[in-house]
């Protein structure tokens, strides 16, 4: 039976999920793209049509708005939900859900829009409820999180008997030549770049804790293959803490991401001076929040595919035993910006998030992933998801190192 999928989000990773699930319609049938904005909406479907010849209907929504989304589910009939809104909403698109008991995904982690932090506990508080309505809830199926996760599970599956250490490693070797430009939202991102470091590590007694770090004080280089070497500063990123409580013999995991130094001094700048601000400030009798205006000023993410040249490259660094033996594994995934602005009008960030969004929601409608309450990618089964990310334009590769 034909199925109806609503995308709810329409930025850059909106308009690669929306462009990948028609070159997929066999699976996801009628597709929905629905947004705050529905210019942004038509404009997409104005490009898939005549990129693809695949007609895709458009909507408006609030995804603030529990009740609008709801309306919104119950007129389109959706099978499934794909949420790639702001991360602040996903607690009220979840709700919606589950009053109409339609599976849901998302790309990353609830983030309250006046605190910094990065947490899943809100979301599995859901999971009771998921399972009341007898409905699967998949978090964070981007890049990373997303297919880090899946690599995990897939290196835990297929090459350890026990993982003692993992390295999440996220290299951006793109160039838009912009002084200053961030690759996603950037209120997220500059939130997620300017926070506190921080990484879990079992101690002596075996006890895991969380270190916390100064922002951008610890920094390794890594030699990233088709890349190069990066400077790659550690960060806190919310896969570590589900995959802390889903592989097994886990004594240590860290996140590094590349930054260049034009970039940091950026965003110290910007910082120093007040504007990555969340709290409102008034400004000539107007109360603004800071990173939401710089937010105005910068390039939309959504338009720099076209500019933008180099790879990316984003990976998982295992070490752990395999039959009494110490064994060390790289699993990574290079995808060049221009090779995604051609297939899909859309740079390499976007498209390493948005492809792992449609692979998780395309194994959900085929029930090759199934169950009821909320779960996190390395959850799954990693075999299905590995197998499509190597026809859906994720090829990856895994590398023995000494």
């Amino acid at each position: 039976m034909s199925k109806n999928t609503l995308i709810i989000g329409a930025g850059g990773v909106g308009n690669v999920v929306a462009f990948k699930c028609a070159m997929n319609k066999d699976t996801f049938g009628s597709i929905i793209l629905a947004s705050r904005t529905l210019s942004k909406c038509d404009d997409i479907a104005k490009n898939i049509k005549n990129k693809l010849g695949v007609i895709i209907h458009t909507a408006q929504v609030d995804a603030d708005n529990t009740a609008d989304v709801t309306k919104l589910i119950e007129q389109t009939k959706a099978d499934i939900v794909i949420n790639v809104a702001l991360p602040y909403q996903d607690l009220t698109i979840m709700d919606a859900c589950i009053a109409t008991k339609t599976p849901y995904l998302d790309t990353a982690n609830y983030e309250h829009p006046d605190t910094a932090s990065f947490e899943y506990k809100e979301q599995w508080a859901k999971d009771s409820a998921f399972k009341d309505a007898s409905i699967m809830g998949l978090l964070g199926s981007g890049f990373d999180p997303g297919a880090t996760n899946v690599f995990c599970a897939y290196a835990q599956k297929h090459y350890f008997d026990e993982i003692h250490t993992i390295d999440i490693l996220d290299c951006n070797a793109g160039d838009h030549g912009y002084p200053f430009a961030t690759n996603f939202n950037p209120e997220i991102n500059l939130r997620e770049v300017s926070a506190k470091g921080r990484y879990w590590q079992k101690d002596e007694n075996g006890e895991g804790k969380w270190i916390e770090t100064k922002p951008m004080e610890i920094m390794q280089v890594w030699d990233y293959p088709e890349v190069g070497p990066k400077d790659s500063y550690l960060l806190y990123h919310e896969e570590m803490e589900s995959l802390v409580k889903h592989i097994k013999g886990l004594k240590r995991i860290r996140f590094f991401m590349t930054f260049g130094q034009s970039y940091l001094m950026h965003m110290k700048c910007l910082e120093n001076v007040g504007m990555l601000g969340i709290k409102e400030v008034e400004h000539k009798g107007m109360k603004i929040v800071p990173i939401e205006f710089l937010k105005t000023l910068l390039p939309d993410p959504a338009s720099l595919g076209p500019r933008t040249k180099g790879k990316t490259n984003i990976g998982i660094v295992a070490e752990g035993i395999k039959d009494g033996k110490k064994r060390k594994i790289y699993i990574y995934q290079v995808k060049d910006h221009q090779d995604c602005y051609a297939e899909v009008m859309s740079q390499g960030v976007s498209y390493t998030t948005g492809v792992p969004a449609m692979i998780g929601a395309k194994l959900m409608l085929e029930g090759i992933w199934s169950g009821n309450g909320v779960f996190n990618m390395e959850q799954m089964d990693p075999d299905p998801f590995m197998a499509e990310m190597m026809i859906q334009g994720l090829p990856w590769n895994v590398m023995e190192m000494q």
